[in-house]
């Protein structure tokens, strides 16, 4: 990690964008904008809480230790998102990891300055509390899925969700590059049976695969795998 000497644009960000206006020349003297390469750790999972991020430009994966050899990737932040707001609430440690999944810049907000403009945006507080309401809805479903879908219907659950999310690039592939192991984490099973079953989806002509980018070709038979689950 290594501090920016250039910070946003005050424009992008979710705070930034829900703020009031003469609230951002305090926004401006109290955020600090920090690079983090791929693979570097925004905050660990038991870490105490000591500030907010908001994702300038890059991806971020929210995860947390399944068991002590896996990892279960919760979500997957972009452009403008905020992360670290699960370490929130009276027990102020972090739940969850947050890394780098490629070169990344944010601006960090220290625990009390946040609180302060939790305060005194309403805008922003409301705003907030329905991504919260939004995101308490997601992770249910993903829990539920995690129990009651089998592993093919996740992944295709998965790659459908992730092209909603992040759209396709100019070659039709879903905008996003993500590894094997990672889609694995993210969808809560092994590699070995992510593997097999990539392969079979694309031997089906359901999803093509160059790489890290995945091309769904036939989103009806992936809805078709979801539905019977």
């Amino acid at each position: 990690m290594k501090q920016n000497k250039k910070n946003c644009d005050l424009k992008s960000c979710t705070m930034c964008k829900q703020c009031q206006h003469d609230w951002l020349p305090a926004l401006d003297a109290n955020r600090k904008s920090f690079h983090f390469k791929k693979g570097e750790q925004l905050f660990i999972e038991g870490e105490e809480v000591k500030g907010m991020y908001f994702i300038s430009k890059g991806l971020v994966k929210v995860h947390k230790r399944w068991s002590d050899e896996k990892e279960l990737i919760l979500r997957i932040a972009r452009d403008g998102d905020i992360v670290g707001h699960r370490g929130l609430g009276a027990d102020t440690v972090y739940p969850v990891s947050g890394t780098a999944m490629e070169p990344t810049d944010v601006c960090y907000i220290d625990l009390s300055f946040f609180n302060s403009t939790l305060r005194t945006n309403p805008d922003f507080q409301y705003n907030l509390l329905m991504f919260f309401a939004a995101e308490l809805k997601e992770s249910e479903k993903r829990m539920r899925n995690l129990a009651h879908m089998n592993v093919k219907g996740r992944i295709a659950n998965a790659l459908l969700y992730l092209q909603n999310k992040f759209g396709k690039d100019a070659n039709g592939y879903i905008n996003l590059s993500i590894s094997r192991q990672d889609l694995a984490s993210y969808t809560g099973t092994t590699y070995e049976s992510l593997f097999r079953i990539m392969n079979e989806l694309s031997t089906e002509k359901a999803i093509n695969t160059d790489g890290k980018k995945t091309q769904i070709l036939n989103a009806a038979l992936l809805q078709e795998y979801i539905e019977q689950s």
